[in-house]
């Protein structure tokens, strides 16, 4: 049995591939209130990830994956859980929700993502 290093996995609530990338882009600028994922809209611009959760996430003492919903279902067949979602995968025990669909939609922005992330990953201490 392989044991892996505790990871966080973050997934977003939209489909791989560039064209997906580029309809997300304008839908989120277009139809803000529309969008279907918070956790996008909370940590990326137009076209790329915002600098403040860069820094945070490359602060975390854990490796990071990151999944959209289409691959996220082939890397995780069984587990059914609303998206977006931040899970935590910690050896082989299957990943539990950090930050469920409902929490991150109910963010403001992004310093309060970055807060309930620090908060949840302080308590697994």
């Amino acid at each position: 049995m392989t044991t892996h290093a505790a990871r966080l996995i973050l997934v977003y609530n939209a489909d791989s591939g560039w064209l997906n990338a580029v309809k997300d882009a304008v839908w989120k600028v277009v139809r803000p209130a529309t969008y279907p994922c918070s956790l996008c809209a909370l940590t990326y611009g137009w076209v790329s990830m915002h600098g403040g959760w860069r820094r945070f996430l490359d602060g975390l003492p854990l490796a990071r994956v990151f999944h959209h919903k289409d691959d996220f279902a082939a890397a995780f067949p069984g587990l059914a859980i609303a998206l977006p979602a931040i899970l935590l995968a910690e050896g082989d025990a299957p990943p539990r929700v950090l930050a469920s669909a409902a929490e991150l939609d109910a963010l403001p922005d992004l310093a309060a993502l970055i807060a309930l992330v620090e908060a949840r990953l302080a308590e697994r201490q």
